[in-house]
């Protein structure tokens, strides 16, 4: 592990930042990810964010007490001890702001889901990269599941022609709608279909939302978010020549492995897997699904 890339993690309010260095770190772990290790972390917290500030003590003292991690005071501490960035607060509101601070570094960084909660946010992020010459990348580890990747490289029905994703969608007051938990139904679409959606209708009552998509070429998607009845995910992919369930449950490989892979690929200098502006496109589709859940109305992308 001599050679092995340090890396920093900020943001200790998440279940993620102990996922990921037991697979960084453990050489032992059955679905370890080589290359680099976590060393040293920022706890950040975000105090009228219960989901955030409740978390940060467990997780703080796990990572220094259990598996090593040096604990530092600043986002700029972490971005000086390391050669590469897990940017995983919880928080999507905070994104911009403590990358800011890290992007003169020079780093490339890894942001966790949800890049930003308003798609300005999302545009400064990546006018920052592109100033500092920074690869960066986002996702939602759901884009990665195995159940879902296996599906996606089976062509054998023919040509993709939509897809009906759903899963759990409990709402939060500091993520705005779609963008806590629905955001992980969207990620599985755009990694379906892409990024050009042109208009999104949502009809949403107290215990579920069906949010409508539709495609520049005339595609259309679905995403179901359920807050009564299925709490799992999965989709099913429609082709030309039949449709594929997509069981996102049924591999034993954990999609945060699967996730991962590529960003140790961009920490390496192989660059994103996912092109930033698919990314600040996905945003742009949040934002205007939680419009259409408030006015009742098809927005326009």
């Amino acid at each position: 592990m001599s050679n092995a890339l340090k890396i920093g993690i900020i943001g200790l309010d998440t279940s993620h930042v102990t996922a990921f260095t037991k697979l960084l770190n453990d050489p032992e772990n059955a679905y370890h990810v080589a290359g680099g290790k976590v060393v040293v972390a920022f706890p950040g917290g975000s105090p009228d964010m219960e989901l955030s500030i409740s978390r940060v003590e467990g997780f703080t003292n796990t990572l220094r007490d259990e598996l090593g991690v040096t604990i530092v005071d600043s986002v700029e501490a972490v971005a000086e001890q390391s050669d590469a960035i897990l940017l995983e607060s919880v928080d999507g509101r905070v994104h911009l702001e403590q990358f800011a601070k890290i992007a003169p570094y020079g780093k490339p960084v890894f942001i966790d889901k949800p890049l930003a909660v308003t798609s300005e946010d999302a545009k400064q992020i990546a006018e920052l990269a592109k100033k500092h010459g920074i690869p960066v990348m986002s996702s939602s580890a759901l884009r990665y599941a195995e159940g879902l990747t296996s599906v996606l490289g089976d062509d054998s029905k023919g040509a993709v022609i939509g897809i009906d994703a759903f899963g759990p969608m409990a709402l939060i007051p500091t993520q705005p709608g779609y963008f806590w938990y629905g955001i992980h139904t969207v990620e599985m679409v755009f990694a379906t279909l892409g990024k050009d959606c042109v208009d999104v209708t949502v009809t949403t009552n107290d215990d579920h939302d069906l949010i409508v998509g539709r495609w520049a070429d005339g595609r259309i998607a679905t995403m179901r978010g359920n807050r009564k009845g299925n709490n799992t995910f999965g989709a099913v992919v429609h082709r030309e020549k039949g449709s594929q369930f997509v069981d996102v449950y049924a591999h034993p490989k954990p999609y945060y492995a699967s996730m991962l892979e590529p960003i140790m690929a961009m920490f390496k200098g192989e660059g994103p897997a996912i092109d930033f502006e698919d990314t600040v496109r996905l945003v742009r589709f949040i934002e205007a699904a939680n419009e259409s859940r408030e006015t009742g109305k098809t927005v326009a992308l």
